[in-house]
């Protein structure tokens, strides 16, 4: 093999890594696609018999709404933007393992935000609810953001709140969303069994 043979060898091979390490670093859509900050997606359980996609759902009373799932299977749910917070300049690539907001693009009468926030521990499991609405407990409003983060399947996520760019001295007790059945409604809530998702563009 020539010098120059062998360069263009080499040369390929690391633009190969380099692409591989690149797009591993990325949430990867239904599509395969990297999924991009400024586009609309829909959240949805990655095994079957979990209901449908990500939505809004009623509580105790009308306000706060809850965060759960479409009790029919195979419904896409509400549309979410993700916005990261520490975006990068050069793209709009979603990164796994960076801290993020969660916003379902829809109004409600509660006229709040609804951007998902760690929300108040169940009665019943004793596990922290996903609810909807701006977090006001602290100037960092930590309680409104999330991660993803891959699961041992490719392209299959977890959300996790572990709010460590936002607020990397906090002692936040971190945990991985899941489900919480009760009342006929699909509730998402941190710890209990992760729910692995996949994010597919609308």
């Amino acid at each position: 093999m020539s010098t120059r043979s062998l360069t263009i060898f080499i040369l390929a091979h690391v633009w190969l890594l380099m692409a591989k390490t690149s797009i591993s670093q990325f949430v990867i859509d239904t599509s395969g696609e990297p999924v991009e900050d400024d586009e609309e997606y829909f959240i949805r359980p990655a095994i079957g018999g979990n209901g449908g996609g990500s939505t809004l759902v009623t509580g105790n009373g009308p306000c706060p709404l809850h965060v759960g799932l479409d009790n029919s299977e195979g419904t896409l749910g509400v549309a979410v933007k993700f916005t990261p917070f520490a975006p990068h300049h050069d793209d709009d690539n979603v990164r796994l393992n960076r801290d993020l907001r969660v916003t379902f693009l829809t109004s409600t009468s509660c006229g709040q935000s609804t951007d998902w926030r760690l929300g108040e521990k169940d009665a019943t499991s004793g596990r922290r609810l996903i609810v909807t609405g701006r977090d006001n407990s602290a100037g960092s409003q930590q309680g409104n953001f999330f991660r993803i983060v891959q699961t041992q399947t490719s392209g299959n996520y977890n959300i996790q709140w572990c709010p460590t760019e936002v607020c990397p001295n906090c002692k936040n007790q971190c945990g991985t969303v899941g489900l919480i059945r009760e009342n006929g409604k699909i509730l998402l809530a941190l710890d209990g069994g992760a729910l692995p998702v996949v994010f597919q563009k609308e």
